[in-house]
């Protein structure tokens, strides 16, 4: 007997077989089972008719070796098959119920997937019932960040990843960046459909380099390399969300972290940012030496003003009076009238 006529005359052997083979390529572990079923049951049918079920030796025209004669208990025999079969069974029906339940975890959802066709009703997170014959892909929705960076390792590539972007002026800087971005769990199945699972190299990286050489272009470098990376950084953001959020991706936030300008331009900056903030600081101290002088004025005119008004109101009385008054707590001070007539001293007895 050639293979040929061993399979054409064992239909369940030969089924078995092919559904083994077509649920291995799918991934579909239920006709694996199946495939294990109807072996077993092939199994069960080849020892009860007493027939062998792999002749190998006649199918491949191997010559038998002669064999001394066994006496075999046909209970026993049949004892022992019937728990070699259940055996079979329960590791089966463990193995396989996965193929009728899925659990999704917390911050994934599950994109269905039927023979290659996506359907669009995707899975939340928890316990599912589904069909046997059905795949389930597992994503992420948790927020989830894309780094390129300028330092070796940091970003998702090895080695620098910086981006290259010529500003206004046509000088050449290197940019670090980092968004933060999730997958919209009611878009998943249209991702998976149309990109895939690397979605983050085929959507996400492009866009990035494009959108950043786009807004850079509008600014000059001195602008994005101080006062202005935040404005350029918000820029980047709209426009960014703009082009993800009709893919099925949410953006979150644009982290523009560094600016690495050539060596002399920079250096230029700095001594142009140095020398602008002591012009202000001069300029501060101006200003206040103004004030100061302001203040002396104003000063200066209350004290003429005073003594004017001092001078005008002195009489020699007047003068009089403050120094008799400053004589008053000096010690050994005396009193002496005098005579109004003609200002004499006046003594007892004179």
């Amino acid at each position: 007997m050639n293979p040929k006529d061993f399979f054409s005359q064992n239909p369940l052997f030969t089924w078995s077989v092919l559904l083994f083979i077509f649920g291995t390529l799918v991934k579909a572990w239920f006709l694996i089972f199946i495939a294990i079923l109807f072996f077993v049951i092939y199994y069960q049918q080849k020892k009860k008719s007493g027939e062998e079920p792999f002749n190998f030796s006649e199918i491949f025209k191997i010559p038998k070796k002669e064999k001394p004669m066994e006496t075999i208990d046909p209970k026993r025999r049949k004892k022992i098959g019937k728990w070699f079969g259940l055996l079979i069974l329960i590791i089966l029906v463990f193995s396989f119920s996965s193929a009728f339940w899925v659990v999704v975890e917390a911050g994934q959802t599950g994109v269905r997937s039927f023979f290659g066709k996506v359907r669009d009703n995707e899975l939340s997170s928890g316990f599912h019932l589904k069909n046997p014959l059905e795949r389930i892909i597992k994503m992420s929705i948790r927020t989830q960040e894309y780094t390129m960076s300028v330092a070796q390792g940091e970003g998702q590539r090895q080695g620098a990843d910086a981006i290259s972007a010529l500003t206004k002026e046509g000088l050449n800087v290197d940019l670090d960046i980092t968004i933060l971005y999730h997958l919209m769990e009611d878009k998943a199945s249209d991702v998976y459909r149309d990109v895939g699972l690397d979605y983050n190299e085929i959507i996400i990286r492009p866009q990035i380099r494009s959108v950043i050489r786009e807004v850079i272009a509008q600014y000059e470098a001195k602008d994005i390399y101080s006062e202005k990376r935040q404005e350029a950084a918000q820029k980047i953001f709209e426009i960014l969300k703009s082009k993800l959020d009709p893919r099925g991706i949410e953006l979150e936030d644009v982290l523009l972290r560094h600016v690495e300008l050539p060596v002399n331009l920079a250096n230029s900056i700095q001594q142009k940012l140095q020398a602008e903030q002591d012009s202000e600081r001069y300029e501060f101290i101006l200003q206040t030496e103004q004030k100061e002088a302001e203040r002396k004025r104003i000063e200066a005119e209350g004290q003429r003003d005073s003594q004017q008004i001092i001078t005008q109101g002195l009489t020699q009385n007047y003068l009089n009076y403050l120094y008799i008054q400053s004589l008053k707590d000096r010690e050994g001070t005396i009193y002496v009238p005098v005579n109004p007539n003609n200002g004499l001293p006046l003594f007892k007895n004179l």
